[in-house]
């Protein structure tokens, strides 16, 4: 029998929103204020409604099914326009001690957490925030199973990918700040007096920043694509780590040059113009759709933009 909106009830979307948040059913009756068998008759009536399956069962869980996958973004954005309708000011700050969690790397931290806290302490917010080390240039899983409540970084692949998805993507972005990569190194440096050639930078030693450890970051792509490469004496995986490195030895490293500050050693160190072409850093926050309508969530957004805008 074909669907009837006018017969459905409206109720059943509410436990397929939850049941796709919190992607268990234990979870979902708990936020719900349901029992489980209660979740579970739910999900049946709205598979039976809908004529089609939601859910499978897998060893480690309720999997959504791509029906149900397809749906949600939609059920999610409406539910939350009703919300919002409904209870629009229901988080204070000042009054609502919520934890909410944020990853990001080490220079990505030191950028903006003194202006975040700077905020929490202006206002008396009672918000505890915890960051969260960042080790990769994909935090989708981090997001998509509930371990942070946002990513902070630089994501050109993944944003490629949420672009292309439109509407259908499960996350949201929204920019930053932007900044561009430059060449580091020590101000008494034998490559100090003179602007940087090619030449002269392939034939140095260089640090690689790499949050996975991969050999091979943006520079050597940008190398190999003029057919050259470059020499690689040391991988770290942070921006302070090289700062201290370069600041005592003779190798080069490439930082976004907004990220200098996190090195904790500017005033020991040079930039020079990179002599390749290299895109812009964009440094975005990456979220959940889950978290999308949540006021505390919409007030964490607020701050950390207001933090990347200070001046550095």
């Amino acid at each position: 029998m074909p669907l009837s909106f006018r017969t459905l009830d409206l109720n059943l979307l509410r436990v397929l929103d939850a049941v796709m948040a919190e992607g268990s059913l234990t979870r979902a009756a708990s936020s719900l204020a349901m029992t489980q068998p209660a979740v579970s008759h739910a999900l049946r009536r709205l598979r039976e409604s809908l004529g089609q399956e939601l859910f499978v069962r897998t060893a480690h869980g309720m999997r959504p099914t791509p029906q149900a996958e397809a749906l949600w973004p939609q059920v999610r954005m409406a539910l939350a326009s009703l919300r919002q309708l409904l209870t629009p000011g229901d988080f204070d700050p000042q009054r609502d001690a919520v934890q909410l969690r944020l990853a990001m790397a080490d220079a990505t931290a030191a950028l903006l957490a003194p202006g975040l806290v700077e905020r929490i302490e202006r206002d008396g917010a009672l918000v505890n925030l915890r960051l969260l080390p960042l080790t990769t240039r994909d935090p989708r899983r981090l997001l998509e199973d509930g371990e942070a409540d946002m990513a902070v970084g630089f994501f050109p692949e993944v944003i490629t990918n949420l672009v292309a998805l439109g509407p259908d993507s499960h996350l949201r972005h929204a920019r930053l700040y932007a900044t561009r990569y430059v060449c580091v190194m020590r101000k008494d440096h034998p490559l100090a007096a003179a602007p940087l050639t090619l030449d002269a930078f392939c034939a140095a030693h260089h640090l690689l920043v790499s949050f996975s450890g991969r050999p091979h970051g943006y520079v050597d792509k940008a190398l190999t694509a003029l057919g050259r490469q470059r020499r690689i004496v040391l991988t770290v995986n942070q921006f302070f780590t090289a700062g201290r490195v370069v600041a005592t030895s003779e190798l080069l490293t490439v930082l976004p040059e907004r990220f200098l500050l996190a090195t904790g050693g500017q005033q020991d160190l040079l930039v020079r113009e990179l002599p390749m072409l290299l895109e812009p850093v964009h440094v975005e926050m990456l979220w959940h759709l889950r978290k999308d309508a949540a006021p505390e969530h919409r007030w964490l957004r607020q701050q950390v933009q207001a933090a990347a805008a200070l001046p550095r």
